[in-house]
């Protein structure tokens, strides 16, 4: 077995940043990235977002490459959303592409700590611009 620590923020929006995340879509559609993160032999140290976006810090071991590990969590985060909700609310879609920025062991708690209180970063503006301006078409 081989020694890793890698730590990255990634940050991406649902499709022309609408309010597409609803509250009570929320917690089911963290839990189902944690669970496929998992699957896949990554490490969630951290979920949250708005009703437009989502943050999540996370270890990915380096024999997965970053853009696999997106389109893998993307592509079936929407599906399970639109197979579960497509009775009570409108077709969901992620935006194209994302933002990512790796992290060192030191900077891994900030991270943590801001994406979990990203409701709150939000309220009182006390974002991050670079961290929240990831619009990529």
């Amino acid at each position: 077995m081989s020694l890793w620590k890698l730590y990255y923020h990634i940050v991406w929006a649902t499709k022309e940043r609408l309010p597409l995340i609803l509250p009570n879509q929320e917690p089911e559609l963290y839990n189902y990235i944690i669970g496929k993160s998992d699957s896949l032999n990554c490490i969630v140290h951290s979920i949250g977002g708005m009703t437009d976006h989502i943050h999540v810090v996370v270890s990915i071991p380096p024999t997965i490459a970053i853009a696999d590990f997106m389109k893998k969590i993307k592509g079936s985060s929407s599906h399970y959303l639109n197979q579960h909700y497509s009775m009570t609310s409108k077709k969901f879609y992620w935006q194209e592409g994302y933002g990512v920025f790796s992290l060192g062991s030191k900077q891994l708690e900030q991270a943590v700590n801001y994406v979990k209180n990203q409701k709150i970063h939000h309220l009182e503006g006390t974002t991050n611009p670079h961290l929240e301006k990831v619009d990529i078409n």
